[in-house]
């Protein structure tokens, strides 16, 4: 799987994880930005693959069933990726090329883009690249310019965006740039044909950790009603919208005044303290649809040495008409 930098051995432990829970023994490996399991009998992993979907693995960027790493000949890399292609009698639709998202793998996409047509033109040649394929697509991951990775993801099955990652255009109006994190979280969990009814102008909301307004933009942008819960100052353009009412206010104790459309959180605290705020919320049915951010108990050191913790993805909470449903 792909994965963000930082977080590989939290990748491979949850690939172990659903391996030992099939009663498939594996062992694991990772680099940076990514992580793999290999079947220690040798036999494949496609069934493992199939069991457990890209749509359930959380630190998955993208999931694919992978060949061993393919060191190259800087004279002949075309003519040793096409044999290994050949060797294993794979076939594809089309093919990504794709690095990991880091400063070295940036380094490689001019590589990568002029590899592309010649790789796609010899393919054809073998027969490996045709227009019916079952959906099947070849992804490219270069290591450096003298070892990739070959992988296979299955419709279905598969992020639909180039290397896992969606790329938003911050709006230069926003007041932070945690407003992508928001705007992302819906792209992620609520369909696209559903945001005019889930995401509806009018709607009511409630941010928590607002200031300076980020994920408050975002509310106001759809019409909704904001109030927005920090001690910290917001934004002065976002506050003449007149659909945000501040309240500096704790946001792990307040209360809203009704049952609110939405809540949106991203509060910096200790997981649990949050999950519990969430759980307090959801159990009075406060609200009906929520996105909240989990920060990992994580340091990790910065260039000036401080500490910071990493944050994972949001995680949300559908519409419900029953308690007992569970978030994702």
């Amino acid at each position: 799987m792909y994965c963000r930098e930082g977080f590989e051995r939290d990748a491979q432990a949850e690939l172990e994880h659903h391996a030992l829970e099939h009663g498939v023994h594996v062992k694991g490996e990772s680099g940076s930005g990514w992580a793999s399991v290999m079947r220690i009998n040798g036999e494949t992993i496609n069934e493992l693959q199939r069991h457990v979907p890209f749509s359930r693995l959380i630190f998955a960027r993208q999931s694919l069933v992978a060949l061993p790493p393919l060191f190259l000949d800087r004279e002949n890399r075309l003519g040793a990726i096409a044999a290994q292609i050949r060797e294993a009698g794979w076939s594809f639709e089309s093919i990504w090329h794709e690095t990991p998202d880091t400063n070295e793998g940036k380094s490689l996409v001019r590589l990568a883009k002029a590899l592309t047509r010649p790789l796609q033109s010899m393919l054809k040649k073998h027969g490996a690249l045709r227009r019916k394929a079952g959906g099947r697509r070849l992804h490219l991951l270069w290591l450096s310019g003298e070892q990739v990775r070959l992988g296979m993801s299955f419709a279905g099955n598969r992020c639909e965006l180039v290397g896992g990652i969606r790329r938003l255009r911050f709006p230069s109006r926003a007041p932070s740039r945690s407003t992508l994190k928001l705007e992302e979280a819906w792209h992620e969990f609520v369909p696209r044909d559903e945001w005019d009814t889930r995401l509806e102008e009018g709607m009511q909301a409630a941010d928590l950790g607002a200031a300076p307004g980020g994920w408050t933009w975002q509310l106001v942008q759809r019409g909704m009603h904001v109030y927005a819960i920090d001690n910290g100052p917001m934004d002065s353009t976002l506050m003449a919208s007149g659909q945000v009412e501040h309240l500096a206010e704790d946001g792990f104790v307040w209360q809203p005044p009704c049952r609110l459309d939405w809540l949106v959180c991203d509060i910096v605290d200790k997981p649990s303290r949050v999950i519990a705020m969430m759980t307090r919320w959801l159990v009075h049915r406060w609200c009906r649809e929520a996105i909240f951010n989990l920060k990992l108990p994580v340091t990790i050191q910065v260039a000036s040495g401080e500490t910071r913790q990493p944050a994972v993805p949001s995680g949300i909470v559908p519409s419900f008409d029953s308690p007992t449903q569970q978030a994702t």
